[in-house]
């Protein structure tokens, strides 16, 4: 029997693929990869990934989605191509694109879905990952952060979004055991990631161009890997680089008790974060119009 944890540092001993998919269109240019229907239940923590690609008008129709709350889950985005503005009256406002994160611990409760606008750009593109939070935080109080640049990556192919690796430490407060990278790979470039100790979860999707990972991943793909603590080898085209994220965890170790807008480790830590996203929508009704001068709406907690 070999041993993980000695050959996940011999580089020949790549992991392979297991799944791949496209995902199923959702709400105008936004495409659904991953849900706990699917991917979601055997990549936990990772339960919910969309992919977004707006150009023109179809820009300001993703900003036409509705204010919707959550519980019981954090939420990252971040922006392969384009820019965006944020003003959260908790939070300050700024801008960012590439390199930043906007990161959501909804915990017990929150509404949000209008806290972002879309800079002066052609192209907007990029995902949001929802993350299955543990016990002591599915519940506990919500934050809101706006991250302009996640770090310098020191001419290194990776940023990263959640977690440390390589020494390089997140600035987001997420949860212990969880990676997410978000990577360039100039075209032709070969790149090797190496999982923490028990980051048996893997998988990754492509934004823009084509690797090989063992078998060739198109753009707009999302594709899971076994599970073992083997690198993840990786190779762009030699036409073009490659833009992708890339998630690593311990797995969850609860069941998902699912909501309409929420995921928790039990029914009656569901039934929690459910009432006070009802409490907050009668208080959200209450205060009428929170438009600020940006044309944002911010987060209610």
């Amino acid at each position: 029997m070999l041993n993980n944890s000695l050959n996940k540092r011999d580089k020949s001993l790549s992991r392979y693929i297991t799944e791949r998919t496209r995902g199923t269109s959702g709400h105008g240019p936004i495409v659904r990869l991953m849900s706990p229907s699917d991917l979601g239940m055997m990549l936990k923590p990772f339960v919910f990934l969309d992919f977004f690609d707006a150009s023109g008008h179809a820009i300001h129709a993703m900003s036409e989605m509705p204010l919707h709350p959550h519980s019981g889950i954090a939420t990252v985005t971040v922006f392969t191509q384009g820019r965006v503005r944020y003003n959260d009256p908790a939070n300050g406002q700024g801008t960012f694109g590439y390199g930043g994160a906007e990161w959501m611990l909804a915990g017990g409760g929150i509404w949000h879905g209008k806290e972002l606008t879309a800079d002066e750009v052609p192209r907007i593109q990029g995902f949001q990952l929802w993350i299955a939070l543990p016990e002591e935080l599915e519940n506990s109080e919500p934050e809101s952060r706006y991250i302009e640049s996640v770090g310098e990556n020191a001419g290194l192919p990776f940023h990263v979004v959640l977690g440390n690796y390589q020494d390089v430490q997140s600035l987001i407060p997420a949860p212990e055991g969880i990676n997410y990278l978000l990577v360039t790979l100039k075209p032709g470039e070969q790149w090797t990631y190496l999982p923490p100790a028990g980051h048996t979860v893997g998988w990754l999707a492509l934004a823009s161009g084509e690797l090989n990972a063992g078998g060739v991943i198109q753009a707009g793909e999302m594709v899971s890997f076994d599970f073992s603590e083997a690198p993840i080898t990786l190779k762009a085209s030699d036409n073009e680089e490659a833009v992708f994220v890339l998630g690593s965890a311990i797995p969850h170790p609860h069941p998902l008790h699912l909501g309409h807008f929420s995921v928790h480790t039990s029914t009656q830590a569901l039934e929690r974060g459910e009432r006070r996203i009802a409490e907050l929508g009668r208080k959200l009704k209450e205060e009428g119009d929170r438009r600020t001068a940006s044309g944002t709406i911010p987060v209610y907690r």
